[in-house]
Protein backbone atom coordinates (compact mmCIF):
# COMPACT_ATOMS: atom_id res chain seq x y z
CA UNK A 1 0.00 0.00 0.00
CA UNK A 2 1.63 3.76 -0.61
CA UNK A 3 0.23 7.11 -0.80
CA UNK A 4 0.15 9.45 -3.86
CA UNK A 5 4.01 9.89 -2.90
CA UNK A 6 4.97 6.78 -3.40
CA UNK A 7 5.92 6.10 -0.02
CA UNK A 8 4.75 2.97 2.21
CA UNK A 9 3.44 3.62 5.52
CA UNK A 10 4.43 1.80 8.26
CA UNK A 11 1.73 -1.01 9.27
CA UNK A 12 3.03 -0.57 12.91
CA UNK A 13 2.55 3.10 13.44
CA UNK A 14 -0.84 2.55 11.32
CA UNK A 15 -2.21 0.28 13.92
CA UNK A 16 -0.96 2.74 16.81
CA UNK A 17 -2.27 5.33 15.18
CA UNK A 18 -5.77 3.26 15.69
CA UNK A 19 -5.54 2.54 18.87
CA UNK A 20 -4.99 6.28 19.33
CA UNK A 21 -7.98 7.16 17.46
CA UNK A 22 -10.37 4.60 18.80
CA UNK A 23 -9.14 5.74 22.44
CA UNK A 24 -9.98 9.53 22.04
CA UNK A 25 -13.15 8.50 19.76
CA UNK A 26 -14.14 7.25 23.45
CA UNK A 27 -13.32 10.32 25.38
CA UNK A 28 -15.44 12.49 22.73
CA UNK A 29 -18.89 10.69 23.28
CA UNK A 30 -21.33 12.46 25.27
CA UNK A 31 -25.16 13.96 25.10
CA UNK A 32 -26.60 15.26 22.02
CA UNK A 33 -26.41 18.80 21.49
CA UNK A 34 -27.89 21.68 19.61
CA UNK A 35 -25.79 24.55 18.25
CA UNK A 36 -26.39 28.03 19.86
CA UNK A 37 -30.12 29.28 19.43
CA UNK A 38 -31.37 25.45 19.25
CA UNK A 39 -30.25 25.41 15.62
CA UNK A 40 -30.23 22.05 14.38
CA UNK A 41 -27.63 21.36 11.54
CA UNK A 42 -29.01 21.02 7.81
CA UNK A 43 -27.82 17.92 5.76
CA UNK A 44 -27.02 17.81 2.16
CA UNK A 45 -29.78 17.29 -0.57
CA UNK A 46 -29.51 14.80 -3.21
CA UNK A 47 -28.97 17.23 -6.07
CA UNK A 48 -25.92 18.81 -4.36
CA UNK A 49 -24.12 15.15 -4.61
CA UNK A 50 -21.67 14.62 -7.39
CA UNK A 51 -24.00 14.33 -10.66
CA UNK A 52 -24.31 10.88 -11.49
CA UNK A 53 -24.44 10.06 -15.43
CA UNK A 54 -27.29 7.88 -15.56
CA UNK A 55 -29.42 8.15 -12.30
CA UNK A 56 -30.87 10.69 -9.91
CA UNK A 57 -29.82 10.79 -6.24
CA UNK A 58 -32.16 9.59 -3.69
CA UNK A 59 -32.40 10.56 0.14
CA UNK A 60 -33.32 8.89 3.12
CA UNK A 61 -34.59 10.59 6.11
CA UNK A 62 -31.99 12.55 8.96
CA UNK A 63 -31.69 9.74 11.70
CA UNK A 64 -30.12 9.53 14.80
CA UNK A 65 -26.92 7.68 15.56
CA UNK A 66 -24.29 6.16 13.06
CA UNK A 67 -25.36 3.96 10.05
CA UNK A 68 -25.06 0.15 10.62
CA UNK A 69 -23.05 -1.34 9.57
CA UNK A 70 -20.41 1.50 10.57
CA UNK A 71 -19.89 3.87 7.68
CA UNK A 72 -15.77 2.53 6.23
CA UNK A 73 -13.34 4.13 7.81
CA UNK A 74 -14.72 6.77 10.12
CA UNK A 75 -17.21 4.21 11.96
CA UNK A 76 -14.83 3.74 14.75
CA UNK A 77 -13.98 6.90 15.43
CA UNK A 78 -17.53 8.31 15.44
CA UNK A 79 -19.18 9.35 19.01
CA UNK A 80 -23.04 7.44 18.10
CA UNK A 81 -24.79 9.23 20.64
CA UNK A 82 -23.88 12.59 19.45
CA UNK A 83 -24.41 11.59 15.59
CA UNK A 84 -26.92 12.21 13.00
CA UNK A 85 -26.89 10.75 9.50
CA UNK A 86 -28.32 10.61 6.44
CA UNK A 87 -27.88 7.98 3.26
CA UNK A 88 -27.78 8.49 -0.61
CA UNK A 89 -28.10 5.95 -3.17
CA UNK A 90 -28.41 5.63 -7.19
CA UNK A 91 -30.06 3.05 -9.28
CA UNK A 92 -26.27 1.70 -10.06
CA UNK A 93 -23.49 1.24 -7.62
CA UNK A 94 -23.13 5.01 -6.17
CA UNK A 95 -23.90 5.64 -2.68
CA UNK A 96 -23.03 8.30 0.13
CA UNK A 97 -23.63 9.06 3.48
CA UNK A 98 -23.31 12.50 5.18
CA UNK A 99 -22.72 12.27 9.45
CA UNK A 100 -23.01 15.28 11.59
CA UNK A 101 -21.89 15.62 14.90
CA UNK A 102 -22.71 18.80 17.48
CA UNK A 103 -20.26 18.64 20.27
CA UNK A 104 -19.98 20.50 23.40
CA UNK A 105 -17.47 23.05 22.82
CA UNK A 106 -15.03 24.23 19.51
CA UNK A 107 -12.44 22.56 21.21
CA UNK A 108 -14.03 19.07 21.23
CA UNK A 109 -15.69 19.31 17.91
CA UNK A 110 -11.70 20.64 16.62
CA UNK A 111 -10.35 17.12 18.21
CA UNK A 112 -13.11 15.33 16.90
CA UNK A 113 -12.43 16.37 13.41
CA UNK A 114 -8.57 15.83 13.64
CA UNK A 115 -9.31 12.46 14.92
CA UNK A 116 -11.96 11.76 11.67
CA UNK A 117 -9.34 12.89 9.33
CA UNK A 118 -6.67 10.20 10.97
CA UNK A 119 -9.11 7.26 10.75
CA UNK A 120 -9.10 8.24 7.16
CA UNK A 121 -5.51 8.73 6.56
CA UNK A 122 -5.16 5.60 7.95
CA UNK A 123 -7.72 3.27 6.42
CA UNK A 124 -6.02 2.02 3.94
CA UNK A 125 -3.49 0.55 5.94
CA UNK A 126 -5.63 -1.50 8.40
CA UNK A 127 -7.87 -2.68 5.53
CA UNK A 128 -4.50 -4.51 4.22
CA UNK A 129 -3.90 -5.78 8.19
CA UNK A 130 -7.41 -7.06 8.24
CA UNK A 131 -7.38 -8.59 4.67
CA UNK A 132 -4.67 -10.08 3.19
CA UNK A 133 -6.65 -10.55 -0.29
CA UNK A 134 -6.85 -6.67 -0.31
CA UNK A 135 -4.90 -4.01 -1.09
CA UNK A 136 -5.31 -0.37 -0.35
CA UNK A 137 -4.43 3.15 -1.05
CA UNK A 138 -4.90 6.33 0.32
CA UNK A 139 -4.89 9.62 -1.53
CA UNK A 140 -4.78 13.47 0.09
CA UNK A 141 -7.00 15.60 -2.21
CA UNK A 142 -6.67 18.61 -0.16
CA UNK A 143 -8.46 21.47 2.19
CA UNK A 144 -11.23 23.45 1.39
CA UNK A 145 -11.61 26.97 2.41
CA UNK A 146 -15.47 27.13 3.86
CA UNK A 147 -16.05 28.37 7.28
CA UNK A 148 -13.47 26.26 9.83
CA UNK A 149 -12.41 24.29 7.21
CA UNK A 150 -12.61 21.16 5.18
CA UNK A 151 -10.17 18.18 4.36
CA UNK A 152 -11.15 15.62 1.66
CA UNK A 153 -9.65 12.17 1.13
CA UNK A 154 -9.17 9.54 -1.41
CA UNK A 155 -9.24 5.62 -0.52
CA UNK A 156 -8.56 2.98 -3.08
CA UNK A 157 -9.79 -0.74 -2.60
CA UNK A 158 -8.99 -3.76 -4.51
CA UNK A 159 -9.53 -7.42 -3.74
CA UNK A 160 -8.69 -10.38 -5.42
CA UNK A 161 -12.34 -11.38 -6.12
CA UNK A 162 -14.19 -8.34 -6.17
CA UNK A 163 -12.33 -5.84 -7.87
CA UNK A 164 -11.96 -2.19 -6.95
CA UNK A 165 -14.06 0.15 -5.11
CA UNK A 166 -12.59 4.04 -4.85
CA UNK A 167 -14.23 6.41 -1.60
CA UNK A 168 -13.96 9.70 -1.07
CA UNK A 169 -14.07 11.48 2.11
CA UNK A 170 -14.37 15.01 3.65
CA UNK A 171 -14.33 16.01 7.25
CA UNK A 172 -15.22 19.54 8.10
CA UNK A 173 -16.41 21.88 10.51
CA UNK A 174 -18.76 24.94 11.42
CA UNK A 175 -17.73 25.50 15.21
CA UNK A 176 -18.90 23.36 17.41
CA UNK A 177 -20.14 21.16 14.58
CA UNK A 178 -18.19 18.59 12.40
CA UNK A 179 -19.86 16.60 9.40
CA UNK A 180 -18.06 14.02 6.95
CA UNK A 181 -19.45 13.08 3.85
CA UNK A 182 -18.84 9.59 2.21
CA UNK A 183 -18.91 9.12 -1.81
CA UNK A 184 -18.35 5.46 -2.78
CA UNK A 185 -18.50 3.33 -6.36
CA UNK A 186 -16.94 0.89 -8.11
CA UNK A 187 -13.74 2.03 -9.73
CA UNK A 188 -10.35 3.08 -9.14
CA UNK A 189 -9.01 6.86 -8.90
CA UNK A 190 -9.72 7.64 -11.87
CA UNK A 191 -13.45 7.14 -11.43
CA UNK A 192 -13.44 9.34 -8.69
CA UNK A 193 -15.14 12.79 -9.46
CA UNK A 194 -12.98 14.47 -7.20
CA UNK A 195 -13.89 17.87 -8.29
CA UNK A 196 -17.64 17.71 -7.97
CA UNK A 197 -16.92 16.33 -4.44
CA UNK A 198 -14.86 19.35 -3.57
CA UNK A 199 -18.22 21.48 -4.46
CA UNK A 200 -20.43 18.88 -2.44
CA UNK A 201 -18.07 19.32 0.83
CA UNK A 202 -17.99 23.22 0.28
CA UNK A 203 -22.11 22.86 0.23
CA UNK A 204 -22.39 20.70 3.66
CA UNK A 205 -20.39 22.63 5.67
CA UNK A 206 -21.48 25.98 4.11
CA UNK A 207 -25.31 24.75 4.54
CA UNK A 208 -25.11 23.08 8.57
CA UNK A 209 -26.51 26.54 9.74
Amino acid sequence: MTDRTGRAPARRAAATALTAVATAAIALTGTPALAAGGAVPAFLEPAQLPPHPASAWYAGPVTSGVPDPLPFCVGETLPGATSRYRQYWTEFDTNARQITVVERDEARAKTLAELLNQAVRTCAARVEQQDPDTTAEWRNYGTVDVEEGARVHGVRTTHAWTGNDVHLFSVGRDGRTVTVVHWAQMGTFEHAQVSDFRKTTHTAVDKLY
